[in-house]
């Protein structure tokens, strides 16, 4: 068996991760500034079409929304919002495809609504940052939908950053009591007691029962070095664990994969 190993660009001492959040200097973070998002998705506006290519849009967007929701539905959140990002080239084209053949009226856009809905919870700043950047360059979306997408991200992003701050808290006071979130974070009990909630269904946090009340601990640390196996040739890596749930390169076969968490014992049966 091949013996675990770091990933090229992690450090054991200081890594890119905290909290889930991708530092900017993170590798996979480089070159994606505004610029370069606005530049993803530039093409939108100068694109004319014809049927046939509206049609195909939107089959490949159909096909990228049903893999979302079957990620979603396996408690796979990171695969499902990813699924939603690389749907989202093809929303212009589904859009106008059911408004010129199918007499279709958008109230919402389920691609933008995943991420929106996981975002926050996920602390996926790079998520909302490439919204941005798709609204601005395709404004025929905001245009469409009769619900204001820039107003439901803004709302997104103050999650997110609330979200953050439970999350810093909750590293710095494990087993912390849920019923006095309020009295230390402020804000509303009932959305803090949600997103615990919400945490312990994505088995991010456990929750265990306390007085009429729970104890939270966070189920992982984010930042933590852990092991992982790479789906296509087996091998072990050691990472940051956030890396390892994100699309990841394997150091060796060089294939891009969702790479399989190994608890210790695992790990070191790959090393002997």
């Amino acid at each position: 068996m091949r013996s675990c190993r770091p990933l090229r660009g992690t450090s054991c001492a200081v890594p890119f991760v905290s909290c889930g959040v991708l530092h900017p200097d993170h590798p996979s973070a480089r070159g994606r500034s505004p610029n370069a998002r606005q530049a993803r998705y530039r093409r939108f506006n100068r694109m004319a079409m014809k049927k046939a290519d509206l049609a195909a849009h939107t089959s490949r967007y159909d096909a990228l929304v049903g893999k979302a929701r079957t990620a979603e539905q396996r408690g796979l959140y990171r695969e499902a919002v990813r699924h939603c990002l690389d749907a989202w080239e093809h929303i212009d084209g589904m859009m106008q495809y059911g408004r010129r053949y199918d007499s279709r009226e958008f109230s919402s856009i389920a691609a933008i609504d995943m991420i929106l809905r996981y975002a926050s919870f996920l602390l996926d700043y790079e998520s909302l940052d490439e919204l941005e950047a798709l609204l601005k360059e395709c404004r025929r979306i905001e245009r469409n939908t009769s619900q204001s997408m820039s107003d439901k991200l803004a709302a997104a992003r103050e999650r997110m950053w609330e979200n953050h701050r439970l999350w810093d808290h909750l590293e710095r006071n494990p087993g912390f009591r849920q019923d006095q979130l309020r009295q230390s974070l402020g804000g509303d009990q009932d959305r803090w007691r949600a997103v615990a909630e919400a945490w312990e269904r994505m088995g991010l946090l456990h929750r265990e029962p306390a007085g009429g009340s729970y104890r939270l601990a966070l189920s992982t640390r984010m930042g933590q070095l852990v092991s992982a196996k790479c789906p296509s040739c087996g091998s072990v890596a050691d990472g940051p664990k956030a890396m390892f749930l994100e699309d990841t390169r394997c150091p060796d076969c060089g294939c891009k994969g969702f790479f399989v968490l190994l608890h210790s014992n695992d790990a070191h049966t790959e090393e002997d």
